[in-house]
């Protein structure tokens, strides 16, 4: 039963309807739910692995604070962050604050943890890029659907 769940959402996500409302909509619920619980649940974990970035702004140097869907490494001791932006065009914020700031936190399971961030490139961009598509196929839709590479980062512990 989660399995056919887990197939019906790949399906909706991949929807240019889903691309207009879920930025609008998901991350909001996602920190409201964050808050309440003590950042112990974030809601769209519950079909996709998540966590909540902080990161300073890549103009303003304030902290930003982002839910997102994540590919866990190693049993959560790193990351793989996908900035699809649900396959709209543009880089999502998110993106360019890490590459000015670097140093980062993420909140997973209930726990900050101070992390470092790195922007994937070449050979290793591939094999992150194949592991997330055979993690969330949806990523080969956003890909396909805008001219930008998506850009993938990995976060280690600090």
């Amino acid at each position: 039963m989660a399995a056919v769940g887990v197939r019906l959402m790949q399906k909706v996500s991949a929807t240019l309807l889903f691309a207009k409302i879920a930025p609008h909509v998901i991350p909001a619920m996602d920190k409201a739910v964050h808050k309440l619980t003590r950042g112990r649940v974030i809601l769209s974990a519950q079909m996709l692995p998540g966590v909540i970035l902080t990161a300073k702004g890549a103009k303003t140097g304030e902290p930003r604070t982002t839910p997102l869907a994540c590919m866990p490494l190693e049993g959560g001791a790193s990351w793989l962050l996908i900035g699809s932006n649900f396959g709209r065009p543009g880089h999502p914020a998110w993106t360019a604050n890490l590459l000015r700031h670097p140093d980062a936190q993420v909140s997973w399971r209930g726990r900050d943890i101070e992390v470092r961030a790195r922007l994937l490139q070449g050979e290793e961009r591939a094999a992150a890029w194949r592991e997330a598509l055979a993690f969330w196929p949806p990523y080969a839709t956003y890909q396909a659907r805008i001219e930008r590479e998506i850009r993938l980062f990995r976060l280690d512990r600090r």
